[in-house]
């Protein structure tokens, strides 16, 4: 059952609300089905869910670019489906797709933006070098970003959004292609635009992350809301909040599963299992017997995340994976 938890839409601090919004391109598929959530004021709140689940369909209601089917949306109170406007003009967007940047350089793609945005050119001078410096783009500062890599033209493209930030700093997939280190650099500047007066909304299929960076959540699969709250509320699940995550030895065959070990899930040579706290002793002998045989090349034992949340509401693991240096190891590892 999709575990769903909002605050009272109606509490002054609801930056914007979205009620049963539904958008519908094919006859008979809704793209957006019955949506509803908040965004507080200062919080960072995640719309998690695989490609194709309704995500960017939904930014492009909430700044005004589709019009949904049914529902309605309220920004400060203003409906921005009848005032599309007001919402292009409140909220600053990194789109999930590349700007076109041909011809500016970085420093300069930086600066338009901002004074497009209405920023004190004086200001947004100072802004843009703050974030080149901050995000260690020194070196690409004047060069033509055209010519920049996949993970580059990102970071310019956050620098685009967040230099003059909107009432709401909308993200979309805003880390993808960016190197490790650019990305704590990057989420250090996220959590910046909350001191700014800012709310942001980021969107992402990247669990990792968003259990890192977000205040609240909630998970889209094909449409829908199938669990909101944060992150921690999200992993309560009874008494199963350990999880058991083996990695097989190649071309070996899934070893025969005990009872404690339950909903489990395999991906390539990687099974992630969730268990009880009572189970974690017999569990762990269990796994080292395994790898004791030669079938499991190794394992670890840890709190539940939300990557298995993720993964039990929407059934499939398809979520980015971190680069080992940037995985959280406060686990009981073989």
């Amino acid at each position: 059952m999709a575990i769903v938890q909002m605050k009272n839409d109606s509490q002054s601090s609801a930056v914007l609300q979205v009620y049963n919004v539904c958008k519908e391109y094919v006859k008979g598929v809704l793209v957006n089905d019955n949506i509803s959530l908040s965004l507080q004021e200062g919080e960072i709140f995640g719309l998690l869910g695989p490609n194709g689940a309704g995500k960017t369909t939904l930014v492009n209601q909430i700044i005004g670019l589709v019009k949904p089917d049914s529902g309605r949306i309220t920004l400060d109170g203003v409906d921005v489906i009848a005032k599309p406007g007001y919402a292009r003009q409140a909220c600053s967007l990194q789109a999930q797709t590349q700007v076109p940047i041909t011809g500016l350089t970085t420093r300069q793609a930086i600066e338009l933006v901002g004074r497009v945005r209405g920023g004190d050119a004086r200001r947004v001078r100072e802004r843009a070098r703050e974030l080149i410096s901050q995000l260690e783009m020194e070196e690409w500062a004047n060069k033509a970003a055209e010519s920049f890599s996949g993970g580059m033209r990102r970071l310019v493209a956050f620098c685009m959004a967040v230099v003059v930030p909107g009432r709401i700093v909308i993200l979309d997939e805003p880390t993808n292609d960016v190197d490790p280190l650019r990305r704590r650099l990057l989420w250090q500047q996220v959590r910046a635009l909350i001191g700014m007066g800012s709310t942001v909304l980021l969107v992402t299929h990247n669990v990792l992350e968003a259990e890192r960076a977000v205040d609240r959540l909630a998970i889209v699969d094909q449409g829908k809301v199938v669990g909101m709250g944060t992150p921690g509320s999200l992993k309560e699940n009874g008494n199963e909040n350990m999880r058991l995550e083996l990695t097989l030895e190649p071309r070996v065959d899934a070893p025969a599963l005990p009872e404690f070990i339950q909903s489990t899930v395999f991906t390539g040579r990687r099974l992630v299992a969730r268990l009880a706290e009572r189970d974690i002793a017999p569990a762990m002998q269990w796994a080292r017997s395994l790898k004791e045989d030669g079938v499991v090349e190794e394992f670890s034992i840890g709190p539940t995340t939300l990557e298995d949340v993720y993964v039990k509401m929407v059934g499939r693991a398809d979520a980015q994976e971190l680069p080992e240096n940037e995985v959280n190891h406060d686990t009981v590892a073989s």
